[in-house]
């Protein structure tokens, strides 16, 4: 071999290594007590994140915060209240439209026996100074579960969003999950419902995601068999696709795992990423797209070996993606990150939670911004509290 083969070699081999993440923490604005961290890109790229803290001497706060070149903002309150469900696993969120609205959302409880809430979204066109009363995008008007809510701006200026429906449940919580899918329009206009599976996991998170192309939504499936793998749908042209199945990993459980999927996009680049345990094999995977999620390319499993899952993903415009997972080992449990690029080739996973860990029961977040991903989660401790860090893209 000449020295110019090899050296051709080696620029192959560098040019396709991701290069290390590097982490760097910042000061969280969320103040003591604080839990359920979300985060979302805004259209000229801020980033806003959501939390809540509680309220004296009962209830709960959901604030905001725009990510600056020094840190947070100061916070401010989108609402507060007393009679609200919360669960770490169902987090309230927000999403910034195309002309500067901001829609927030959060949970309010109707039974706590029939573990049956609704989603209240609210809407804001000066920036979070004042909000409006609060809208249900679900009309049937049950006492039934209604959460787990994705939402994203469409490039018409509207909000598209999907949840989990348990209007066709009975009295005893028998019968179907569904998946359903409505717009919201700046001025609070709802859209039509629509169903877009009638039979879903109970409780697994949702995610939502849109391209050139149109929207493409995930979630977990329960068949009549119990196979709760990872489905899509796909809205273009007007319509929505049929359900289909994203993995066949085969994960048969008898019973919600309360770990659901996440999708992101950078035009027409699509990356998916999941937790599943079949055989009680618990990995993390990512499957990535270049054609607006028409098709995948192979799952890349992307673990250290014993994950809890709790994912969530960043699309690159590179064509790669950047995964977080919730990882266990002797440390104790983890938020950790990998880079994977567009050819597949996973770089080294960095610990971003670092001495503190994960709460138990929480769903680190994060979001892209430039060659910045802002990442938030809530640490574990006897009083929970919500960190940040930016993770650096190379």
């Amino acid at each position: 071999m000449t020295k110019w083969m090899l050296l051709g070699l080696m620029v192959t081999f560098f040019a396709v290594i991701p290069a290390p993440l590097t982490v760097v923490e910042i000061k969280s604005p969320a103040g003591p007590g604080s839990e359920g961290p979300n985060v979302t890109a805004a259209p000229d790229g801020r980033i806003f994140m959501t939390w809540l803290e509680p309220m004296k001497p009962k209830g709960n706060i959901l604030r905001f915060s725009v990510r600056e070149k020094q840190g947070w903002s100061t916070p401010r309150t989108i609402a507060q209240g007393t009679n609200w469900f919360v669960s770490g696993a169902d987090f309230p969120s927000l999403a910034v439209l195309s002309d500067g609205t901001l829609a927030a959302s959060w949970f309010s409880t109707l039974s706590l026996e029939a573990e049956a809430y609704n989603t209240n979204l609210v809407l804001s066109h000066d920036g979070g100074a004042t909000w409006s009363k609060p809208i249900l995008p679900h009309r049937d008007r049950k006492v039934r579960q209604h959460g787990f809510l994705s939402m994203v701006p469409t490039p018409d200026g509207r909000l598209a969003a999907i949840w989990l429906d348990g209007r066709k449940l009975s009295d005893e919580n028998e019968g179907d999950m569904s998946l359903m899918y409505t717009t919201i329009a700046a001025n609070g206009t709802l859209g039509t419902e629509t169903t877009l599976d009638g039979r879903t996991c109970e409780c697994c998170q949702t995610s939502l995601t849109t391209t050139p192309d149109g929207l493409i939504a995930v979630y977990r499936d329960r068949s009549d068999k119990e196979i709760r793998d990872i489905n899509v749908v796909r809205y273009a042209n007007g319509r929505w696709s049929q359900p289909e199945p994203l993995s066949k990993d085969g994960w048969e459980i008898d019973g919600c795992p309360v770990n659901g999927p996440a999708i992101s996009s950078s035009g027409r680049n699509v990356a998916v990423a999941w937790f599943t345990a079949p055989n009680e094999k618990p990995a993390v995977y990512v499957v990535m797209s270049s054609d607006s999620g028409k098709t995948f390319g192979k799952s890349i499993k992307v673990d250290e070996g014993n994950p809890a899952g709790r994912v969530d993903v960043v699309s690159l415009p590179s064509g790669g993606a950047l995964v977080s997972w919730v990882e266990r080992n002797r440390q104790g449990v983890q938020l950790r990150a990998r880079q994977i690029d567009a050819n597949g080739i996973a770089g080294a996973s960095v610990t971003v939670s670092g001495t503190a860990g994960v709460n138990s029961g929480g769903f680190p977040r994060m979001k892209r911004s430039g060659n910045e991903v802002v990442i938030a989660w809530t640490a574990a401790g006897d009083t929970p509290s919500v960190r940040t860090a930016v993770l650096s893209l190379n």
